[in-house]
């Protein structure tokens, strides 16, 4: 009888969380041996669920573990990741430590966004809420006796800006920005999501609590890692309830704790209501003002090469219903499209060593923005909105 997907995916998993220990220690044998089972388990859930939605994980992490056996294999020996005078428990922990660090350390940055306030054009209710959330209360904690929320959730249409949102909000404080993409974290760590959840949210705690500076843990597409928990696979069960705990254990701790969780989603319908109450803030992200579509224009065509009467309030009034992101990328495409004029002209040639000017596209004009929009539509849709809208006026929370 065919095993079961999620006893397959155990098998998986254990296999490779004992390949990992193995190569870890400079066990090379036993390491080639525990990947090679991981891969055989993989390889019987896709020839048995052919069309499951974790098939491109699954694939990837054979992919990882293929690469992995190469290179052990090409080399002589592995160097033993421990110091082989200390004791079994000392050697255990040692492994333990660098596994940890090895998982998160590409997830922590150390230094501040280099993004300020000024650069997220708009959004003005937004940037108040968080202002009063994180910023306010990492500056002057005694204003607030009865504490403060400790958990945002930034919805809205995609290319609205709420990642910048976030690490704006990081550039202003001297602490810890951890940037987590929920969907990574599930493929990344398959089978393995439960206890890295624990470990991810133990790690920032550290951050929090020994050195004492404020974290910002900023979770991206929150809705793959907690949405609707119906029709589950594996351990995503006992993920989500993982998640809930820690955060019910960063709410619990009052102003005592440092530590802010920021999840970000374009589907905030699929979040249910267990996850919705635990961030206590829940700011709508919108699609550009008139007002913010002029800044917009201005800031993305500074560097480039404008017509006098190209005016930024007409091509505002011209993308309605743009994102942020599509006018930047409206902006790159017409610059482009100059850009390629140039070098099919056939008086065009390559600069040349001593010459003082060279060549350079030709000045943009509205009739390039009018040509661009005609070939590209907004990335949100007016049905989309309606429902951003809908859901806001039930669950908004500022």
């Amino acid at each position: 009888m065919s095993l079961a997907p999620q006893e397959l995916e155990n098998n998986a998993s254990k296999y490779a969380s004992d390949a990992i220990k193995f190569d870890s220690q400079g066990a090379r044998g036993m390491a080639i041996a525990n990947y090679q089972h991981a891969i055989d388990a993989l390889v019987k859930l896709l020839q048995l669920y052919p069309t499951s939605k974790l098939n491109p994980i699954y694939k990837e992490r054979c992919n990882s573990y293929h690469n992995r056996i190469k290179a052990l294999q090409e080399t002589h020996g592995v160097e033993p990741a421990v110091d082989p005078k200390a004791t079994p428990e000392e050697q255990k922990a040692s492994v333990q430590r660098q596994e940890d660090e090895n998982d998160f350390e590409e997830l922590v940055m150390k230094e501040k966004p280099n993004i300020s306030w000024t650069q997220v054009v708009g959004l003005e209710d937004a940037k108040s809420a968080l202002r009063e959330s994180i910023v306010y209360p990492t500056k002057r904690p005694d204003l607030f006796p009865l504490g403060w929320p400790k958990g945002m959730l930034l919805y809205g249409p995609p290319g609205t800006g709420k990642t910048m949102l976030a690490a704006a909000t990081a550039s202003e404080m001297d602490g810890y920005f951890i940037n987590v993409d929920a969907s990574s974290m599930m493929s990344k760590w398959l089978g393995e999501a439960e206890k890295n959840v624990s470990k991810l949210f133990r790690m920032a705690r550290k951050y929090a609590e020994k050195e004492g500076k404020p974290v910002i843990l900023f979770v991206d597409e929150v809705d793959s890692l907690l949405g609707s928990r119906n029709s589950e696979v594996g351990g995503e069960v006992r993920t989500k309830n993982q998640f809930l705990t820690e955060m019910d254990g960063v709410n619990g701790k009052g102003k005592d704790l440092m530590m802010y969780v920021i999840g970000a989603t374009n589907k905030p319908w699929s979040l249910d209501w267990p996850f919705l109450r635990r961030f206590q803030k829940r700011i709508y992200v919108s699609l550009p003002t008139q007002e913010a579509r002029e800044s917009l224009f201005n800031q993305y065509t500074t560097d480039l090469r404008l017509d006098s009467r190209v005016s930024s309030r007409e091509l505002a009034r011209m993308f309605d219903g743009y994102s942020a992101s599509d006018i930047k990328d409206v902006c790159q495409a017409a610059h482009l499209k100059t850009v390629h004029e140039l070098f099919d002209s056939p008086d065009y040639h390559e600069p040349v060593e001593g010459e003082s000017q060279p060549q350079q596209p030709r000045e943009l004009v509205t009739a390039d923005f009018r040509d661009i929009m005609a070939r590209r539509k907004p990335s949100v849709s007016t049905e989309m909105i309606r429902a951003y809208h809908k859901w806001s006026e039930e669950f908004r929370a500022l």
